[in-house]
Formats: structure tokens, sequence, C-alpha cells
């Protein structure tokens, strides 16, 4: 198959870019250093090719994500690194289940849904779960009283991931770990689980980095200069041409637009997206019928956005890789 025989939007992933990155990658934090967090592309297959490098543990956002893992043959040691009220599920998936838990609600659940080991999830800056450093050796001493065993702390600086200043984003990150390590302390356990792509190479603290976005890239990391490849772009077909603008046939209901606009590969300007349509204005003369490719500002929505993806060379397709862990 080509690309121009798939109908539009498509998804497409440039092979030579995603080897480069899962690389570049494996290289800088091998084996159990890396633990992929598989929110960024919810793509069994592709995860598939990061366990190939060595990555066997892997962090999930969703039970979805967890029982899907499983089922592909990588539940060797996942981690769902996100706080739930119900993990009835996650006690039925045939797999080594570690479970974020930050209060005591959280410890009751996991205990409840049969859940086996957990993390500390720390707060480190980002206002979103997390209990407070100072609280963590307690709540890890009822994890134990509740039978649990306590691998140790996990803790995301996600406020510190496309920080531009690499000075000021490593000294963040230098601040959150200080926090996480002494809650560490407190806690115990061979795990601090923290990190991303955006401080894949900053983070000394960390025994495994939870980062996602380097295997597919967006624009918002590329601005960062790190030494990953946009891998993904968006095929659109130009349906529409007026005199200072075109339109194509892709929008919000495509692309993750939280990090902004897409950019046009080759030139244009985005002037915004609605729900089934980009308006541009082209760098060059455009037709209807015409094709262009976006990438986007935000991999991990837009990914969960499609039904599959396509790895392509040039103009060919080569494998279409069913997005199969989309929803909850």
């Amino acid at each position: 198959m080509r690309i121009q025989d798939l109908p539009t939007p498509a998804l497409l992933v440039d092979a030579a870019d995603l080897e480069h990155n899962l690389a570049t990658m494996a290289e800088a934090l091998p084996g159990p250093r890396l633990r992929p967090h598989v929110k960024a592309h919810k793509c069994t297959a592709l995860a598939k090719r990061q366990a190939s490098l060595g990555h066997r543990g892997f962090t999930c956002a969703t039970i979805r994500e967890m029982e899907g893992m499983a089922a592909a043959g990588l539940g060797e040691d996942l981690l769902l690194a996100n706080e739930v009220l119900d993990a009835r599920r996650l006690g039925r998936i045939d797999a080594r289940v570690t479970l974020a838990v930050d209060s005591p609600e959280t410890i009751d659940a996991a205990v409840a849904g049969g859940v086996r080991e957990v993390l500390i999830d720390v707060n480190v800056g980002l206002p979103r779960c997390g209990c407070a450093p100072e609280n963590a050796g307690a709540l890890a001493d009822r994890a134990r009283q509740a039978g649990l065993e306590v691998r140790g702390v996990m803790g995301y600086e996600g406020h510190l991931m496309i920080v531009p200043d690499r000075e000021k984003q490593a000294e963040g990150v230098r601040e959150a770990m200080a926090m996480l390590s002494l809650a560490h302390a407190d806690v115990g356990g061979e795990v601090v689980s923290a990190g991303g792509t955006g401080s894949y190479d900053s983070n000394r603290v960390a025994t495994e980095i939870q980062a996602g976005s380097y295997a597919l890239m967006d624009t918002a990391y590329a601005a960062l200069g790190l030494p990953f490849r946009c891998a993904l772009q968006l095929e659109a077909t130009v349906i529409s041409v007026s005199e200072a603008f075109a339109v194509a046939d892709c929008g919000l209901k495509a692309l993750g637009m939280d990090h902004g606009n897409p950019e046009i590969v080759g030139g244009g300007s985005v002037w915004f997206c609605s729900d089934e349509h980009v308006t541009f204005a082209p760098e060059t003369p455009v037709g209807v019928g015409d094709r262009i490719r976006l990438l986007p500002a935000h991999v991990d929505p837009t990914a969960a956005y499609h039904e599959r993806m396509h790895l392509v060379a040039g103009e060919d397709v080569l494998e279409s890789w069913p997005i199969d862990m989309r929803g909850w």
C-alpha cells in the first residue's frame, strides 16, 4: 500500500525516525533504567519494539492499558502510575501489577482489588496527584500493615518537562528530586520512579525514568532540542481553497491541541483548527485534492484520537498498527 491509498486523516510514523528514537533512548537509558510510558502511543505493537530493546517494565496511565499490555504478553512488570478507587480489574490481570497510591483510600482500594505491590506517589511540584513528601512514610507504614509490598516511591516533575531553558529546567528537576529523595528515605524500597522525555537526561536521582513521548515526539518537545525526531505526522487532504487560505480534512478531533497548533511540514501557517478542519495559509499554492502533512504539538492525545498508526518509509506503508489501548 502507498500513503496515497490511505483515507485521511491518517496517522503516519516514519520508520527510520522511530528506530532512531528508540535506539537513542535505549543507549541513554538501557534496560530497566527506562520504564516506557505507553500512554504516549497506546499501541502494543510499538511497545513490543520497546521491549525488544531491553525495556521489560512499562508505565501505564489507565487500567485499559494495563489489561492490553498483559494480553499482549508484556506484563512482566507493569506500573499503573495513577490512583484508582476501583482496582478489581487490576487484581484479575495475569501480570506483575504495581499501583500508585497517595492516600488511605487508594491503599484500601488496592487491597480490596487484590493488588499486592504499590509505590507511594509523592507530589514533587506538579499540582496533580501525590501525597506531601512528609506524609509518605506514614502511608508506606499503613500500606505494609495492610499486607501490601511497598516497592518504593514515584513522583512526576511534569511541570518541568517543556521548560525551554535547559539549565533552569535541570535546577527545577534537582529541587523536585530532593523532595522525592526525602520521601524515599522514609518509605524505603528499591524503586524511585520519576521523570519523562523532557528530563530523561537531567534526572539523576530516579532509578527508572517514565519517558513516553520520545518514541514519536511532537513539536512541543522538539523545541527543546532533544536528540529525538518527530516521527509522527498526520496526513490530510486539501478539501477547499480560497484566495488567502486553504482547508484540509483534519482538526480538533484528530489532533491534540492543548500545546498549540500543529505545524505544516514544508511550510505554511496554521490559522486555526475546528472540529474536522484545519484552516491554513500555504507557503506555496495548493489545490483541492492535494495532500499535506502536519506535526502535532502534543503526541499523546493525538494518538488516542486514532484507531491505527501506519509505519511508513518514503511513500510506502510498511505496516498498520492498531492503537489498541484507547479508551478506558
